[in-house]
């Protein structure tokens, strides 16, 4: 039975948690998570496109970051780079650290996408007049990200989970204010279920839109193939 004593100290962290994390957690996740998303395309496009030395350039950074472990990225810029002069407070660090490390697992994700949308979709722009960019732009990639979508949207709930290594680094996300409530009431258990509770509903929701956004995409994508079976018919 829970005393209540520890009633009224997890009736008391709820909002403690809570709050830090819809200002700090989420706003960290989304802004880090929509930086990682331009970088991953770019670094997917470069690939695909197969340019000389930016694709080396490409894949060497997708290999140092996803080579080493998030922790010791953030420990390298919060803590490392003052030594050689470049300070960074915390929670712009983390969010260069996540945007740079989900950027290289993201690029992956879109560069098999694009590689799997079928090669004669290109030569079918080539063939009604549009250059490589146009067709990259209206027919590649559009099919390539609705492919790459659960996996991105795996991806983003994965990043709300993991918002809580900056706490190491100092920020002041929902896993921080947890450990310094445990270190003043001594409750280690019930506040750690507490704040697990909570990451658990930020992604239940995040999964809930998820299947929301597969499911429009799906009839998206099946509205647009009835379009072009009545483009064939009526071509003919």
């Amino acid at each position: 039975m829970i005393n209540e004593r520890l009633l009224n100290i997890l009736t008391d962290s709820f909002w403690k948690i809570l709050l830090p994390g819809l200002t700090v957690t989420i706003p960290l996740t989304v802004i880090s998570f929509s930086l990682a998303m331009v970088i991953a395309i770019v670094m997917a496009l470069v690939q695909f496109a197969n340019i000389r030395g930016l694709k080396q350039l490409a894949r060497f950074y997708i290999w140092v970051f996803r080579g080493t472990p998030l922790l010791i990225q953030l420990f390298v810029v919060f803590f490392g780079l003052p030594s050689v002069g470049i300070v960074i407070d915390p929670f712009p660090a983390a969010v260069l650290v996540f945007s740079l490390n989900e950027g290289a697992y993201s690029a992956e994700t879109i560069r098999a996408a694009l590689e799997a949308v079928p090669s004669g979709q290109l030569e079918a722009g080539y063939c009604v007049g549009m250059n490589y960019l146009q067709i990259i732009e209206r027919i590649i990639l559009p099919q390539a990200m609705r492919t790459a979508f659960p996996p991105l949207s795996n991806a983003l709930i994965a990043m709300v989970k993991d918002t809580s290594l900056a706490a190491n680094i100092t920020v002041a996300e929902m896993f921080m204010a947890t450990q310094r409530i445990v270190a003043r009431t001594y409750e280690p258990l019930a506040l750690y279920i507490e704040v697990g509770l909570i990451y658990l509903v930020f992604s239940t929701i995040l999964t809930a839109l998820q299947r929301a956004g597969e499911k429009k995409l799906n009839i998206q994508h099946q509205a647009a193939k009835s379009r072009r079976r009545r483009g064939g018919l009526w071509s003919r």
